[in-house]
């Protein structure tokens, strides 16, 4: 009986050992990886080269979080990273991650864990991160104390008006005709972008031991590099 006893004893010592390392294991990859995106985030806001390599990078620390450790130790994560760059940077600029990055990597993270098809991850994908560039527009026009979308609205413009000058056409653009323009632009990067995260992930996190759901095979030639 006593044997017993000191089998259940130490059994119980040692799930609540693993138990306990296991915690301590998911509490230590939180940290880490939201404090990895703060700094991302902060090189991204201030350092005047590197913009296109952080902005690739930015969503994945967190979606591999959730991979890892499950739905609650990303939104953990997210809840960290908004603090600390509330601390660092001020309650405006730091909360801005989320849009659309933050919001970017819980479904991107969530879709992947789920196994969904790519189609499906990247299409709701490409809504966050457009309402997200929304999002940001505004916040920033309020901080700056200028109308953005001028700025965006002056792109469309130029890159219309040179596809007039080139195939010389007689058209005059209206303000809606460069408002779709401008538009378009938008969405035609969000797709690129996510296309890109979803590639990056299939590539790097496999080698991390975190499964990734394989790409439909319209684009498998496209973002597998063994067909290469």
């Amino acid at each position: 009986m006593n044997r017993y006893t000191g089998n259940k004893n130490n059994n119980r010592s040692k799930l609540v050992t693993a138990v306990s390392r296991s915690k301590a294991l998911q509490i230590t990859e939180t940290s880490y990886l939201s404090a990895t995106t703060a700094l991302i985030w902060i090189a991204l806001y201030y350092l005047p080269i590197g913009g296109a390599f952080f902005r690739l990078a930015l969503p994945l620390p967190l979606a591999f979080l959730h991979l890892r450790r499950g739905k609650s130790s990303a939104f953990e994560g997210l809840i960290t990273l908004v603090l600390l760059l509330s601390i660092l940077m001020g309650p405006v600029r730091g909360p801005l991650v989320i849009f659309p990055y933050g919001l970017l990597s819980l479904w991107l993270g969530w879709s992947w864990y789920k196994g969904f098809n790519w189609w499906i991850s990247w299409s709701i994908g490409v809504l966050i991160g457009t309402i997200g560039f929304f999002v940001r527009v505004m916040v920033l026009s309020l901080l700056v104390g200028e109308n953005l979308w001028i700025i965006i609205t002056r792109a469309g413009y130029g890159l219309l008006d040179k596809f007039i000058t080139f195939f010389d056409l007689q058209f005059f653009p209206e303000l809606g005709h460069v408002q779709l323009i401008s538009l378009f632009l938008i969405v035609f990067q969000e797709i690129i972008y996510v296309l890109t995260l979803h590639a990056l992930a299939y590539w790097i996190f496999p080698r991390l031991k975190a499964k990734m759901p394989e790409p439909p095979a319209l684009l498998h030639n496209l973002v597998v590099l063994d067909s290469l």
